[in-house]
């Protein structure tokens, strides 16, 4: 069979695709005249020639040898010392125009088909000797369309129940670690083998009653020192709702921690220790019982429960008169912070550490007036527990059908960005449109989890963590931001706000233009200056228009600008966008809420 013509090889072999002639005259051409050229080219494919040794025959009507003997004028030894060297055939035109009009191409094609059905012959031969029956599709075609398949199957709309966030807040040894590490025994998340490792711990720590406490203080520095640096986190449900414990750090080095915490909180758990010095200690000026409610109101929580703890010490034995005593004390402070007392305020006493009055009712026998209490619903609750006072809370102004918004807690990189964060309005789904605020920037939702577990929608008051697609980084989700669906939130850096001036550092006694503090919103914290002062109004009522300084006590109407652009909303629009707190040195000096932002730019 002849091969395609290959300037590099030793022996030159004719193409089935040559086109014969027919001279003139009839018979063979001699060796000495030169054939005419051919006038005709048919499309005819001759059969093949084996070039040999000097003597053998030659066909004679191959164009290519004719192509040559007409350039050597007859001399038929150097045509075959030419055909031997294809190298210097391309250099003359006659025959290099020989060779161009070739169907090469044509050789090929038909070389590749017999290639083709030779190989499908193999292949069914040794199926038939295998005795293989032959699929109809590929049988890889069907896992890759099933695994395509199987995550919009297996997201569901997630668990009914609510989804509430409690953050317990108090005085640094009031019990709140203690308190959540009972919630969690009592609701069987914790078993007894742990918290009987826990015992032996504590016991060599000589902290006998710690144990409980090391169920959400996890690190060896809480443990060795007894006090929550962090905000720990965990989950218990009842029959009615589900609920996520945020244990806030009381010591006021990590204020801006607990401030994190709350920002995320439904519900504040007010701890309230009743031991003799306890109580008047956290109390008073310095203690973080004052600055700790005043926060929890602020960051927005619906419900404060005021939980008067330790109420099993010996100094106090279920005594109604230190109660109350603790109860009167609280009244008129709460109410200066903002809290409607019978509405949003709950009373109850309790013991963290033996459980009594969190998931049973304590003992008539131990507290006899307890009942008679709650029966005529003296502390603003008819529910005997703090089980069946968290079920009876409801909340207010969430709005699923509302756009989506979900400040960002923190993010991380896991096969893509991974955000986390709470959804405060909106209905979150796998395949939408976002846009992270303040930078304006468009990503797709690529999944969204719940409790880790894949979800089809993730409602108001879900923690969620989202993975956002179309080229997001994690420089492009930072904390602080917010994911918001159409319409988006505002980015600004100035805005009129109505503060609460309640305290001054020591060595600033006086609130002025251009004085400078962090800003807290939300999951956002940036630096803020003061730029100008409109109004303020004393505690009596004294309205002063455009002053010059104010002091602790009054209310001041003024404009706050910040060193970065900043995702916020008025608080008449979006609460949870429009609160604030100022702080400096260590203190909490205001509290606010934003009133006007500057018009959007067409």
């Amino acid at each position: 069979m002849s091969d395609k013509f290959n300037p590099n090889a030793s022996e030159w072999k004719p193409s089935v695709a040559a086109q014969p002639w027919s001279p003139p005259s009839v018979g063979t051409s001699s060796a000495t005249s030169l054939p005419p050229p051919p006038q005709q080219q048919e499309q005819h494919v001759p059969e093949a020639m084996e070039e040999q040794e000097d003597g053998d025959e030659i066909d004679e009507n191959d164009p290519l040898w004719q192509a040559v003997i007409k350039v050597t004028k007859g001399d038929r030894s150097m045509a075959r010392k030419m055909i031997s060297n294809p190298d210097s055939l391309v250099n003359y035109p006659e025959i290099a125009a020989v060779l161009d009009s070739a169907d090469w191409e044509h050789q090929e094609e038909e070389e590749e088909i017999l290639a083709t059905q030779m190989m499908d012959h193999m292949d069914i031969s040794e199926k038939q000797e295998e005795n293989i029956p032959t699929p109809d599709l590929p049988p890889a075609a069907a896992p890759m369309e099933e695994e395509a398949e199987e995550p919009p199957v297996s997201l569901t709309e997630g668990d009914p129940r609510e989804h509430i966030h409690i953050v317990f807040i108090g005085h640094v040894d009031a019990g709140k670690s203690t308190l959540s590490g009972n919630i969690l025994y009592l609701t069987d998340n914790v078993d007894k083998r742990t918290i009987e490792r826990y015992e032996r711990e504590a016991k060599e720590l000589n902290r006998e009653s710690w144990f409980l406490a090391f169920v959400m203080d996890t690190n060896e520095e809480e443990r060795s020192k007894g006090i929550t640096v962090e905000v720990g986190r965990a989950n218990f449900d009842t029959a009615k709702k589900r609920y996520t414990i945020l244990d806030a750090p009381g010591h006021k080095n990590y204020v801006p921690n607990m401030i994190m915490g709350a920002s995320q909180a439904d519900v504040g758990v007010l701890v309230i220790s009743a031991r003799r010095g306890e109580f008047e200690t956290g109390f008073e000026r310095g203690g973080q019982t004052r600055e700790h409610a005043m926060l929890a109101k602020t960051l927005g929580v619906s419900y404060l429960v005021v939980v008067i703890n330790k109420m099993d010490d010996r100094t106090v034995d279920w005594d109604k008169k230190r109660f109350d005593e603790c109860v009167n004390k609280l009244r008129p402070f709460l109410k200066g912070c903002g809290y409607k007392i019978k509405k949003e305020v709950k009373f109850m006493p309790i013991s963290g550490l033996s459980g009594q009055n969190v998931l049973h009712e304590v003992d008539p026998k131990i507290c006899p007036w307890w009942k008679q209490s709650y029966t005529s619903g003296e502390n603003n609750t008819v529910a005997p527990t703090l089980f069946s006072l968290l079920d009876s809370l409801e909340m207010a102004g969430r709005d699923p059908a509302a756009p989506v918004r979900v400040p960002v807690l923190d993010r991380y990189h896991d096969r893509g960005t991974i955000v986390m964060g709470k959804v405060e309005s909106g209905t979150i789904r796998p395949g939408m449109k976002v846009t992270l605020m303040p930078t304006r920037n468009t990503y797709k939702v690529d999944g969204v989890w719940v409790k880790d577990q894949p979800v089809a929608a993730a409602r108001p008051g879900e923690n969620v963590l989202i993975k956002l697609g179309g080229g997001c980084g994690l420089e492009d989700a930072q904390k602080g931001y917010v994911i918001c669906s159409a319409p988006p939130c505002r980015a600004v850096k100035k805005m009129i706000c109505d503060i609460a001036l309640l305290d001054m550092p020591d060595n600033t006694r006086i609130f002025t233009a251009g004085f400078q503090c962090m800003w807290h919103a939300h999951t956002c914290e940036e630096e803020a200056t003061i730029i100008k002062l409109f109004e303020t109004t004393s505690s009596k009522g004294a309205v002063s228009k455009e002053p010059t300084f104010a002091s602790v006590g009054m209310r001041v109407k003024c404009m706050i600008e910040t060193s970065r652009t900043v995702p916020v909303e008025t608080y008449a629009d979006a609460p949870f966008l429009g609160r604030f707190t100022l702080r400096t040195e260590g203190k909490t000096i205001a509290i606010g809420k934003i009133v006007k932002v500057p018009p959007k730019k067409e």
